[in-house]
């Protein structure tokens, strides 16, 4: 019987070649999107778009169309970088990553709990910059601080879930060449994900709660 991964921000980039490899890998792949993209289309056994993971009415309604499917990987992809920079730091900058890039991946982790099949498994693609201990150059105020956030959800998630055999993690995609920064990246999308696929499938209860790179190196909170 093949297992199931549920995706969020699946239309571009890493979460695309995510969809693409675990495809590949025999899984049934769902995909939520806030917008589609023909490539996605040809991917996904399921698409579902025009989604907006901060609204709570978004999430009940994709909720109800897949409340009986179980899911064996849920993936948190979708997520939102600024450039704040000290001195013109804006407050609805910062409330918009935060909202992207830590609440809504835990909204939509409580929200697909009960989808979760045992053994599943939920993956949160967080930053390096999330890392309090490895900035060494500052700057970037609400992407660090949503990651941060983020990283700090998901190692509570490994905690309270670990009872019903459900794992969660943080992975770092590494600097993957993805429009979110402008394609100045030193890897493929498709190297990323394979590096992420890998720490997936190694995922157990034993290492539950880590915050990983790409590349398999544990990163530092």
């Amino acid at each position: 019987m093949s297992k199931t991964l549920l995706i969020t921000g699946a239309n571009r980039g890493i979460g695309l070649a995510l969809a693409a490899l675990f495809k590949k890998n025999g899984y049934q792949v769902i995909a939520l999107c806030r917008s589609e993209s023909a490539e996605i289309k040809e991917t996904a056994d399921r698409l579902i778009c025009a989604v907006d993971f901060t609204r709570q009415e978004d999430l009940e309604r994709i909720y109800e169309q897949l409340k009986t499917v179980k899911v064996d990987v849920l993936i948190n992809n979708a997520g939102l970088l600024q450039d704040d920079v000290l001195g013109s730091i804006e407050i609805d900058s910062l409330r918009r990553q935060m909202e992207i890039n830590a609440y809504a991946p835990l909204m939509v982790s409580e929200k697909f709990l009960p989808c979760l099949s045992e053994g599943g498994k939920i993956i949160n693609i967080t930053s390096r910059m999330g890392s309090i201990a490895d900035n060494g150059s500052g700057g970037r105020y609400g992407y660090r601080a949503s990651k941060a956030a983020l990283n700090a959800f998901t190692k509570s998630l490994a905690v309270d879930l670990k009872d019903q055999g459900i794992m969660a993690a943080v992975i770092h995609p590494g600097w993957v060449k993805t429009r979110m920064v402008a394609f100045n990246g030193l890897i493929s999308a498709e190297e990323s994900a394979q590096g992420i696929f890998s720490i997936i499938e190694s995922l157990s209860i034993a290492n539950s709660g880590g915050f990983w790179h790409s590349s398999g190196e544990e990163l530092p909170w």
